[in-house]
């Protein structure tokens, strides 16, 4: 903490997406207790700037050097005395700038792993909302945590409720804790009624409709498909210490019930909410305390049900592929990812079909062994990017049939 121990320096590591902005929307109601040291984008000059200017924090990054040189030239005729950076290496060193307190790591998917670890090896206070950081590497990254004393807090709705729901001396025990399992709530996305020959023709625009919470495009294709559950699986088996066995994934269309952990006396403890990402963000920012995050209490009788469903194997086998991928283990979790972010990609830009991303990721898998546990991050991002190219291929194949 630095010398004011009412102000934390936070990092906002993805300023622009969902939890950027989510992240924003809690630090304005608590303006005397953060400063925003830092705000990072790939590529959206506009509202970056726009952040600066509200925020003026000391540091800006962009992905490409002309970006960075744009927003610095517009700051600078505003009178915003921002520094702008760009690249991967920029994003590293905001992660692990020495006044930082907290950082926010919500840059979603693979590119947000360098920064994300390079934070916990700096010993910051890490909100993880980059569950691919996990995913990737998740016995690289733990043992990180563990060697430099780094403080993480899942941001995750699924597991910030697991994080509440558990004791609060729980230190990845959870047979001495009376832990018995972990039950990931899903809504089923926009599919979860549709017959298997109707996926056939959906839309990258019907994938991203999300029913109940609003997200980036990436992540609602993978609501769509159950991925994201999948990779939360993963996830969850590594911040909790919990085997795949006991992680059961169920569908909760109302997403208010945002997860259960299940003891052995046979209760059930969950937490519930309203479906809004800023109250784990608040969460997570003021723990151990509470505070305001800007959100609805949740009334319970005007959503009067709540329902609960096993998934549906056929219609959503990505999430077998995440189950196979934690039990194979090695490179398995790291490939699934990469083929994963490059199927969607692929969707989204009218390449392949909807129900060929799962097929496009079992592809992959099948021809990349899993071999040995990954024991740095170049062995994680030498896998990721060996994925990469064998989804691309299959991709190739896919369009050529």
């Amino acid at each position: 903490m630095n010398g004011d121990a009412q102000v934390q320096n936070l990092v906002v590591l993805g300023s622009t997406g969902s939890i950027g902005l989510s992240t924003l929307a809690v630090v304005r109601l608590h303006a005397q207790r953060y400063r925003i040291l830092a705000l990072t984008a790939n590529h959206q000059v506009d509202q970056l700037y726009a952040q600066c200017i509200e925020f003026r924090p000391r540091y800006a990054v962009l992905g490409e050097r002309a970006r960075a040189a744009e927003l610095a030239a517009r700051l600078a005729a505003a009178g915003c005395p921002t520094t702008v950076e760009h690249g991967p290496q920029a994003l590293i060193r905001m992660a692990c700038l020495p006044e930082a307190d907290t950082v926010m790591a919500a840059i979603v998917g693979a590119a947000g792993l360098p920064p994300t670890l390079a934070a916990v090896v700096a010993s910051k206070k890490v909100l993880l909302a980059n569950k691919e950081a996990l995913v990737m590497a998740g016995s690289v990254f733990m043992r990180a945590v563990r060697e430099h004393g780094a403080t993480l807090l899942p941001i995750d709705s699924e597991h910030n409720a697991i994080f509440q729901s558990l004791p609060d001396n729980y230190a990845g025990n959870p047979q001495q804790s009376g832990v018995v399992g972990l039950f990931l709530t899903a809504s089923g996305g926009p599919f979860r009624e549709f017959a298997e020959a109707d996926l056939e023709g959906v839309t990258p625009e019907q994938a991203c409709a999300h029913p109940t919470w609003n997200m980036g495009r990436k992540i609602s294709v993978d609501s769509a498909t159950m991925m994201n559950k999948g990779l939360e699986v993963i996830e969850a088996h590594w911040l909790f210490n919990v085997p795949a066995e006991r992680i059961r994934v169920v569908i909760h269309p109302q997403s208010v019930v945002h997860s259960l952990v299940q003891y052995a006396d046979g209760s059930l403890i969950a937490q519930l909410g309203q479906p809004d990402m800023r109250t784990p963000i608040a969460h997570a920012l003021a723990y151990p305390r509470r505070m305001a995050a800007g959100v609805e209490p949740l009334d319970l009788c005007a959503v009067a049900t709540l329902e609960f469903a096993q998934p549906d194997a056929a219609r959503f086998p990505c999430l077998a592929l995440a189950y196979r991928a934690l039990a194979e283990g090695g490179s398995s979790p790291a490939t699934l990812n990469a083929a994963n972010e490059v199927a969607v990609q692929a969707f989204l830009d009218g390449r392949i079909r909807f129900p060929e991303i799962p097929r496009v990721i079992a592809d992959v898998m099948d021809r990349l062994p899993p071999g040995g546990a990954l024991t740095s991050l170049d062995e994680v991002l030498a896998a990721d990017a060996q994925a990469r190219a064998a989804a691309e291929r299959a991709i190739v194949g896919t369009s050529a049939r």
